[in-house]
């Protein structure tokens, strides 16, 4: 087992083990150059810009996937269906690329990242980069139509600041042993989800439903998995029956694969599964499997398999659904701060 595979098994481990108790001295240290930071930037010591439009930003506290790509996309929809006219800004995380830029959906995904490619799907300016502001400066150069702007994984870049804060969990996988980095899988102590103005909880499809608060601070979402789809051919229909028997092979190169891995097994199938790391880069070899009926994959995976997958692989589109009362309460925030 790879040295960051043990980490992770030992951060989600029920009980602290010794690689995470050797670890805990670093843990201190992280905490409290955090802490200064986050400090420093409030108190101005540090330069954080506000953009001319409101800006909502979706992070999260724990490292890995936790809902955030699909949470994005689904406000961005939610929030033009209002009649705003959102832009996005993104890191583009998995990609060479530095400084500001457009993304547009026909991008190299390993110049632009995977992420921002599905967010391109979707028909929304999309802009990448390291420096959050300059990227949301360049954005809204570019469309100056744009008055709202989504920041993509940004709850720990306090440079850019923001008018609304949603922090994505996931219920299913937890705060692991609660420690921050390198001990345990937290970028900030839980204590930060006080301070946001939402908590959307990711749940399980057939989890039971669960109360919310009125106000829309905690909410859930879940994931809604849509037609199957096929990589080289656009017009090709899934056939889960003739799948089911021979062998199917599931890759995932995503921040928690064993969540795709189960939805797939929730969807009535047994796939033999391969867990990859974060953004992935695949090459050929990757979906070496002669004897598979049908590859499966994500979409996040699909955009970097696209140039060499052949007719056996699918990807699952997802649709987050979320709680209208989350947006209810991003709008009834943002209007109040544009009238004070």
């Amino acid at each position: 087992m790879a040295l960051s595979d043990r980490l992770v098994a030992a951060w989600y481990a029920p009980e602290l083990t010794p690689l995470t108790a050797a670890l805990l001295p670093l843990s201190l240290l992280f905490r409290a150059a955090t802490a200064l930071r986050r400090w420093a930037y409030r108190t101005g010591f540090l330069r954080s810009t506000r953009p001319p439009v409101p800006v909502v930003v979706v992070g999260g506290i724990v490292v890995g996937g936790a809902g955030k790509t699909p949470l994005v996309r689904a406000l961005g929809a939610a929030l033009a269906q209002k009649g705003w006219r959102p832009g996005i800004v993104s890191r583009g995380y998995g990609g060479s690329n530095v400084d500001p830029r457009a993304v547009v959906p026909d991008d190299d995904p390993a110049v632009v990242g995977d992420e921002p490619l599905l967010f391109a799907a979707d028909a929304l300016p999309v802009w990448i980069g390291r420096d959050r502001v300059a990227v949301a400066r360049a954005l809204l150069a570019a469309h100056p139509d744009r008055d709202i702007i989504l920041a993509d994984d940004g709850l720990q870049h306090y440079a850019l600041q923001r008018d609304f804060e949603i922090a994505v969990i996931d219920e299913a996988r937890g705060f692991g042993n609660g420690a921050v980095l390198p001990a345990g899988p937290l970028r900030e102590p839980r204590s930060r989800l006080e301070s946001v103005d939402a908590l959307a909880r990711l749940v399980s499809g057939d989890a039971p439903s669960r109360v919310h608060d009125e106000t829309g601070r905690q909410t859930t979402m879940t994931h809604e998995p849509l037609p199957w789809r096929n990589l080289a051919r656009a017009d090709a229909v899934a056939d889960p029956g003739v799948w089911r028997a021979g062998v199917i092979h599931a890759v995932a190169g995503i921040g928690n694969p064993a969540r795709f891995f189960d939805l797939v097994r929730r969807l009535g199938l047994a796939p033999v599964c391969h867990p990859f790391p974060d953004h992935h880069r695949y090459a050929p070899a990757d979906l070496d499997f002669p004897d598979a009926v049908a590859i499966l994959m994500t979409e996040k995976d699909a955009v970097k398999c696209a140039a060499f997958a052949d007719a056996r692989c699918w990807c699952l589109p997802i649709r987050a659904l979320i709680d209208p009362a989350l947006i209810a309460r991003l709008e009834r925030t943002i209007r109040g701060r544009q009238a004070a």
